[in-house]
């Protein structure tokens, strides 16, 4: 009698869908909770090379007397080359793009100089020996989704640059 129940009992099949799901489910979680981490990092990834390519175009319409080669910036252009970067506006104070991105500093404003070879150019480059290009760059840590759950991540950051040729517009 003892046999015939466990033989039974092995070759029931009903649940057996339930057990599956119930094997299946921890790892759809997961599938589905670092897919929406991962969209967040590339949201956060973009947002910080577009307000890198933002600050380069705002530096790069400056006067051009704003620029000293061989790499010197005007200490306006970049305090208001950084708050264009992170804030999106001008002015100081305002909201950062991304809820870590609170220090002004993590963006870099820096100057490079091309030598003009070749002749005498017209324009805003006339009598010019070289044509500043500025690089703004940033490093900005990355926000978790769950970081109120405690997965939080102090090395990983958001690294983005982008460089432009002074246009003194």
């Amino acid at each position: 009698m003892q046999h015939s129940f466990l033989f039974r009992l092995f070759a029931c099949r009903r649940a057996a869908a339930a057990a599956e799901m119930a094997l299946v489910t921890p790892f759809l979680i997961i599938l589905m909770f670092a897919s929406f981490e991962a969209g967040n990092y590339f949201l956060s990834e973009h947002v910080v090379a577009k307000a890198v390519r933002d600050g380069a175009r705002y530096a790069s319409r400056r006067s051009l007397t704003d620029f000293t080669c061989p790499g010197t910036v005007a200490s306006d252009v970049v305090d208001k080359t950084r708050n264009i970067t992170r804030t999106g506006q001008v002015a100081t104070g305002g909201t950062a793009r991304l809820i870590n991105w609170t220090a002004p500093t993590t963006v870099s404003v820096t100057l490079s100089c091309t030598a003009i070879s070749g002749g005498n150019y017209s324009g805003i480059y006339k009598g010019m020996s070289s044509v500043p290009k500025v690089k703004v760059s940033a490093t900005v840590p990355y926000a978790s989704l769950f970081n109120d759950l405690g997965f939080t991540s102090s090395t990983l950051n958001l690294v983005s640059e982008s460089e432009a040729v002074v246009q003194g517009i």
